[in-house]
């Protein structure tokens, strides 16, 4: 009896409990696991292509840069200064307009922008009724530049002061003034140009009568690079010097030409001589003493234009330019096969005595003060 109890007790004990331990298990609940997002990839940039930037857009000169009703003086006549350093280009002299009118921007050596330009100078033309400049540029070639005969290898057509040789330029010592001790890359080329008018603009009434060629209708489709800094500056302090004024110097601007930009003060500038028609020629641009040889030091004659009439010098240089479009191009060893060589007018004998009779007054004027100042 006793047992039974005991066991009846037992069971009571384990249904509580199982009673007690369903009633605890359905008051808990039962969350799920939480899932887990794999973690980001590690970030890596693209790879880096190099992209060059777009190249600069072509330098393309103004069609007109000036226009005015009146027109530029003629130009002056002057020497050329030796060449500062190797590697300089001349740049030809020219009329400038600024708010006075006419100054002279005088010509002068320059570094080119890099190895393989050119110089083409600006020039006035006549369109519409007024006077327009064309500015000039640096370029693989010499364009067109009104036919105007600047002198010193710009005879009017093309460039014949020098050329490229591979990544040098040689100097035709015939036209340029280069001291061959100095600067060694040099050749003596002769250039004959019967142009002798000083005229400093194309076309109109008494202007020249050029126009382009095909060459150098090709020259001005080319890529162009416009004027270095040192050449805009030495354009506006040019403008800024009254002496420069057309009105004050009359034509004749004491300081014509200089070694390098701005160098206006500088011992070698060069002035204006008088002019063309009281010397008889113009010069238009050193050519070499008799017999072809240049002077010591490389640096060319006064004058050494063709006489009154059309007879070359001495020697048979005239340096007034050349005619060969190429002339600066890079073929070394060679002469341009386009260059021209008109055969010289001879003086009417008429001409050659009314010329020696004028000149017997000036070489009887110091004889005379000699015997005035013996007397006293």
């Amino acid at each position: 009896m006793l047992e039974s109890s005991n066991r009846s007790h037992r069971i009571s004990a384990l249904g509580a409990a199982a009673v007690a331990a369903a009633l605890g298990l359905q008051g808990c609940i039962v969350q799920p696991a939480p899932v887990y997002a794999p973690p980001p990839p590690v970030y890596s940039p693209p790879p880096r292509v190099y992209a060059p930037p777009p190249p600069p857009p072509a330098y393309a000169e103004p069609v007109a840069e000036v226009r005015i009703a009146e027109a530029p003086p003629p130009l002056p006549d002057y020497e050329q200064p030796p060449i500062p350093e190797p590697g300089y280009l001349w740049t030809p002299g020219y009329w400038a307009w600024g708010p006075e009118g006419y100054y002279w921007v005088p010509g002068t050596w320059v570094s080119p922008p890099r190895v393989g330009l050119l110089w083409t100078p600006g020039y006035w033309g006549w369109g519409g009724g007024v006077y327009l400049f064309h500015a000039g540029y640096w370029g693989p070639h010499v364009g067109f530049y009104g036919g105007v005969n600047y002198g010193y290898g710009y005879g009017g057509v093309g460039f014949a002061g020098g050329r490229w040789v591979n990544n040098s330029f040689a100097y035709n010592t015939a036209v340029t003034n280069v001291n061959v001790t100095i600067v060694h890359n040099t050749y003596n080329e002769t250039v004959i140009n019967n142009v002798s008018s000083r005229v400093s603009y194309n076309g109109g009434t008494g202007g020249v009568a050029a126009a382009p060629s095909p060459q150098e209708q090709m020259a001005a489709r080319e890529p162009h690079v416009a004027p270095t800094a040192p050449q805009l500056q030495h354009v506006q302090d040019a403008g800024r010097n009254r002496a420069l004024l057309a009105k004050v110097n009359q034509g004749r601007p004491a300081i014509a030409a200089t070694p390098r930009p701005s160098a206006f003060s500088a011992p070698s500038v060069m002035p204006a001589r008088a002019s063309a028609a009281a010397r008889g020629a113009p010069s238009a641009g050193g050519a070499p003493p008799a017999g072809g040889a240049p002077p010591a030091g490389g640096a060319p004659p006064a004058g050494g234009a063709p006489p009154a009439g059309g007879a070359p010098p001495a020697g048979g240089a005239n340096p007034n330019g050349g005619v060969n479009f190429n002339a600066g191009a890079a073929h070394p060893g060679t002469s341009n096969p386009q260059a021209a060589y008109a055969k010289p007018r001879a003086i009417p004998p008429g001409q050659q005595q009314k010329k020696v009779q004028a000149k017997k007054p000036a070489a009887k004027q110091p004889q005379e003060k000699d015997r005035k100042r013996d007397a006293q």
